[in-house]
This record gives C-alpha cells, structure tokens and sequence, in this order.
C-alpha cells in the first residue's frame, strides 16, 4: 500500500521576497527546497486569495471577490463572514479526501471555513451572552477540541489577532495549538494560517522597523511549527510549503469613495442617536471599500446610463488607477459574464487604486457626525475594511477609541502591479515540487493535489 505523504501548507500574507533576508528558517527552508515567484491575482485581499488558493478557481469561479459578501437580494452587507458554504467551488480538504477518503485533513484558522469537512478544524466564534457580553470561544472540528486546547495553552488572544494590540501571540497559539490537536493523529494535510506579518506592515509600513521584527519573530514560530510536525510524522516525510498570500506595499493617500458618491448625490444616509448610518436599501450607489480595490453596488446594476456615470465619477479621480465595468469584470476574473453580472456578488463598478493608495470606508462629511462603531473595532458593522483599527488614540485613554486619521496607515494591498506582478513567494521544502520557474495563486491548489 503507498504510503500517505504529510504535507504542511503555511498561509503567510504580507510575505515578500526580501523579507527572508530577516527570516533565517524560512530562508534555509527555501535553500533547501524551492523558492519561486508567486501572482497572487486580483483581487489581492485575504479572503479571495485564501479562496483562490485553497480551490483553485478564480473571485468570479468560487464567488468570494471581497472581504465582504453583499446580499443583493436582501441589500444586506455582512463583512468578515465565516461560513465554508460561502464558496461555489470545492476547497483543497475536499477535493483530496473526495479522493482518498483515508487521508486526514486540517482547516486551522483559515478564513471562512466555520463547519468546514476537514477532520480538524478552528477559527474564532465568540460567545454572545444573553447579558450582551461575550466569551472567548473558538468553533472547532471535533466540537470538544477548544475546550481541551485552552485547557493546555490558555485562551486563544483574540485582542492580539486584530487592533491595536494585535502581535505575535496570536501567531504563536495558532501553531502551537496546531502542533497539539495534530499529536494524537497527524493530518496529511494540514493548511494554517499565519497573519503576524499582516499587522505592522499595514500600520507603519513594509519597511519600518516594526515590520521587520515582525519577520524574525513569526520566522521563529514557523520553524518551530515545521520541526514539531517533523518530529510527530518523520522530517523524511513531511512536506512543508510556505504560500505568500500577497505584499504589502507603502501607502500615502487615502480615496474615499463613498464621500464622492454622496457628494454626487448618489448615497443616502440616515440619522441614528450616535451619529450618521450608511442606508444601503436608500443609496442609488454605494461601496465597499476593502483595501486597494472597491466594490461599487448600483441599485440597478442594469441601468446602463447610471453605470456610465458612475464610472465617469470615479475615472479622474485622484488615487484611483483603474475603473471596471461590464465586460472588464469578465476579464478581471470577477464576473462570469455580462448577462450573469447582475447575479455576480462583485459590484456593478469595480475600483482599483494606484498603488501607493488604499480605499477608505467612510461615508460621513464632518467626524462629529461618524457613526459610535467608526471609533471602536468593529470589524462587521463597517461598510468596508478599516486598517486605522490597527492604531490606538491614544489622547483617548483609558477608554478605548480607533482615530479616523487615514493619514495614519501606511501599508496596503490589494491592487495589481503590471510592472511586478508576482510579489510574493512560494517556498517548499523539497527541491521537486514545481519545475514552474513562477506561480500564479490559482495554481497552488493542483500542485497540493499533485502531491498526494
């Protein structure tokens, strides 16, 4: 009978291609094995790369084109939503167990994959109390395994996986809690993401100095991940790949497409006690910005004079480098087709900025009318992204409150560089795993098939 390999695939954003100069482990892994130029594809933002990655499909084939979900049906926005069903096409777990039922898998922190298959999986799920408060708590595959996780290794951090006090500690639990659940009966393959890179880099910018000892800690974390699976399986028999889900690039500007829609008279607000609400039912457009790229929803999408207006809108605008619609959708890998668009869950005019801007959510004309939830984190009720919950006012203290200085991020991701387009990197630990002399994102999936 053939031997079932054991192969560990690392979900790492913000990797580059430089920053293995202050990764030592990571870099003799690649020395060892393979480092190859990687394309994450567009759009370059967390939850379409992850899906890309780990199907194999592109934004318009799985269906997740943001970090967001829009529900058009209902106009109804839900941000960060974690269910694997949101994907219309089959993840890597399912794909190799489909073919060899006897091969255990793992789903480990990576994004939308709540009720996964996978014979091991966890993400955070906090409790919400009757009382309104919440308690830490993750969703697990087996349902127990939480439970017995923080019994050994304390609480998953929540506050260190996202915010101001976001940092390595996450990281740290995410592979050490791995390690642990994986003892008893290690996966064949097993996909855990690692974000720490994602947090410094965003705030301070690629090249500051937080971001580059943000590299040597997580380098620490994964080569004591690769070498506790290697002792639990045979270092002869793991396989151990590394997979950049995108760059993160310098930033100086903000765009704020929701302020020019309501300026144009496009977007319509209403009036709550703690401040200014985005209506969506109301808007003629509106949008989500998420990062460098920008989903414009049109309350008919098939209403081609508005269309066209709104793309004249946003056409000369300062930071914004590229405006979609229609048949460039298709192209983009966004949409499956003109007669499908007003179905597909990109918007009806889709942004791209220049690289050295990033799109912000707000929609309100004076601060003093922003929205309670603007000032805290509060990753769901935002009509987009919002990376200044990375900072910390610190004017504000003890309470705690998220400036609205856009001026303050200074790293961003999301658009494509016709000049560079594969910014991040593949690594494997094995010198045969591609003859590829470069990747694009929608690759990876067959090359983990392939294995096996």
């Amino acid at each position: 009978m053939t031997r079932i390999p054991h192969v560990l695939v690392l979900f790492v954003p913000g990797l580059r291609r430089a920053d293995l100069a202050r990764m030592p482990a990571l870099a003799a892994l690649a020395a060892r094995g393979q480092c190859v130029p990687l394309a994450p594809g567009f759009p370059a933002v967390t939850c379409p790369v992850q899906a890309t990655l780990t199907t194999g499909a592109s934004p318009a084939g799985h269906g997740i084109v943001a970090n967001g979900l829009f529900d058009r049906a209902r106009r109804h926005l839900e941000m960060w939503i974690s269910p694997d069903s949101a994907h219309r096409a089959p993840r890597l777990w399912d794909v190799v167990k489909a073919t060899r039922p006897e091969i255990r898998t793992a789903a480990w922190f990576m994004l939308q994959s709540k009720h996964a298959t996978a014979d091991l999986v966890c993400l955070p799920a906090p409790k919400h109390n009757p009382d309104g408060s919440e308690t830490m708590w993750c969703h697990t595959n087996p349902d127990p395994l939480y439970a017995s996780l923080r019994e050994r290794l304390g609480e998953f951090p929540l506050h260190r996986f996202w915010g101001p006090a976001a940092g390595i500690e996450s990281s740290r639990w995410i592979a050490r809690s791995f390690v642990e659940a994986a003892r008893p009966a290690p996966p064949h393959l097993a996909c855990v993401y690692l974000p720490h890179l994602d947090y410094a880099a965003q705030a301070s910018g690629p090249d500051s100095p937080s971001a580059h000892a943000a590299c040597g800690e997580l380098d620490a974390e994964i080569g004591a991940l690769i070498d506790d699976m290697g002792a639990l399986v045979g270092p002869d028999t793991l396989t151990a790949l590394v997979v950049g889900e995108y760059a993160i690039r310098p930033v100086s500007r903000a765009v704020f497409p929701n302020r020019i829609l309501r300026e144009a008279g496009l977007l319509a607000v209403r009036d709550a006690p703690d401040g200014e609400i985005l209506d969506v039912a109301e808007s003629v457009a509106w949008a989500l910005a998420d990062h460098q790229v920008c989903h414009v929803y049109l309350r008919d999408g098939r209403d081609e004079r508005l269309r066209a207006a709104v793309v004249g809108l946003f056409r000369d605008t300062v930071g914004v480098g590229r405006v979609l619609a229609g048949d460039e959708l298709v192209t983009a890998g966004l949409a499956t087709g003109p007669v499908q668009e007003r179905e597909s869950r990109c918007g009806d005019v889709v942004l791209e900025s220049v690289l050295d801007a990033w799109f912000a959510y707000p929609y309100w004309l004076d601060d003093a009318r922003a929205p309670a939830f603007a000032r805290t984190i509060d990753i769901h009720r935002k009509p987009g992204y919002d990376p200044l919950e990375l900072h910390l006012d610190r004017a504000a203290l003890p309470r705690i409150a998220i400036p609205l200085d856009a001026a303050l991020v200074k790293g961003s991701h999301g658009a494509a560089d016709p000049a560079d387009p594969h910014e991040t990197v593949f690594i494997a630990s094995r010198p045969d795993v591609t003859d590829s002399p470069a990747l694009a994102a929608h690759e990876i999936a067959g090359l983990v098939r392939r294995l096996f």
